[in-house]
């Protein structure tokens, strides 16, 4: 969930729902509620891990902590030089969660049609919606934070493409991490210059406002999600069902990125020297290139990955 969440148009969530322990999820965050803060603040501090389900809460914790400073690492290096393979491998695995999960899924009627209609439109519309300008002010951040973490509680909606549609993925996500990374080892090192960084401390500082903003985000959507999933539980599936094959058009191998260009024609560069993603242009490759099959390869090795890891949790499961 941890790699996934950094990957502009994949959905941790989708990691969750597929794995078999999204509503586990859901309903453990849920359990951040009153009774949660009022057995923490009067020290029973073990009443209060197995209330909000810490095991479960904590394992997830950790392995996505680990993959985010570790396998997202590779994630951001094979996006530079072998892009295309990327997406087509993530292209794989979605499309394997949406035939695994409308062949599970027995409710379909009309009405769940409709409804998985409408979740397809939104997913497609989402993906061609062209990206906004870098905004740094805190309050911006607070609100990217709690909009971001829709890609762990919505399987089909990516936090990080939303982030790239709101002109903070850069600063998010990759500058006020590595800003993290480099302070985290810094210190293990004996070295504490970064104080008198004020360009490390600002980026610090809207890691931090945009982690409050998550966690705010991350326990407020949990109680609607959980109240939507037990009242409306095959709307819900039909929606989410139809989310995820709208949000394909996010993780298309064969794209071009469009950068937003100045006077002169040369790519306009952000506050940070990152060149201002305008929108993809999406294109349909040529059969007769050996790379188009080495993408349909890295496609069809997502879906059969998906499925073994579909099947590996059937079989914990019984």
């Amino acid at each position: 969930m941890g790699a996934a969440n950094k990957v502009p148009g994949v959905s941790g969530g989708i990691v969750a729902f597929v794995g078999g322990f999204y509503e586990e999820f859901i309903y453990a965050l849920k359990k951040v509620n009153k009774k949660a803060f009022f057995l923490l603040v009067s020290g029973r501090f073990k009443s209060f891990y197995y209330y909000i389900n810490g095991p479960f809460l904590w394992v997830l914790l950790m392995g996505m902590i680990v993959s985010y400073f570790s396998v997202s690492k590779a994630l951001d290096y094979f996006l530079l030089t072998q892009e295309t393979y990327v997406w087509s491998l993530f292209f794989g695995m979605i499309l394997g969660s949406v035939y695994y999960i409308s062949k599970q899924f027995k409710q379909w009627n009309s009405s769940t049609i409709l409804w998985g209609f409408i979740g397809l439109g939104i997913g497609v519309s989402i993906s061609f919606l062209s990206p906004a300008k870098e905004n740094d002010h805190l309050l911006f951040v607070f609100f990217c934070g709690m909009i971001s973490v829709s890609g762990m509680t919505l399987p089909g909606l990516s936090g990080s493409f939303i982030l790239m549609l709101l002109g903070n993925y850069v600063l998010l996500l990759v500058d006020s991490v590595n800003a993290l990374y480099d302070t985290f080892f810094e210190i293990i090192q004996g070295d504490f210059s970064f104080w008198n960084n004020p360009k490390r401390l600002k980026t610090l500082k809207i890691l931090a406002v945009f982690t409050l903003g998550s966690t705010a985000g991350l326990v407020t959507l949990s109680h609607l999600i959980s109240v939507v999933l037990k009242r409306f539980n095959a709307i819900s599936t039909a929606i989410i069902i139809g989310f995820i094959s709208g949000s394909l058009g996010v993780v298309w191998p064969w794209k071009e990125t469009i950068y937003k260009l100045n006077e002169l024609g040369k790519p306009l560069l952000d506050s940070n020297q990152h060149k201002i993603i305008l929108n993809y242009q999406r294109y349909i490759p040529s059969i007769q290139e050996a790379a188009t099959w080495w993408a349909i390869f890295w496609m069809g090795l997502g879906f059969v990955i998906l499925m073994a890891l579909e099947s590996y949790a059937h079989k914990k499961k019984q």
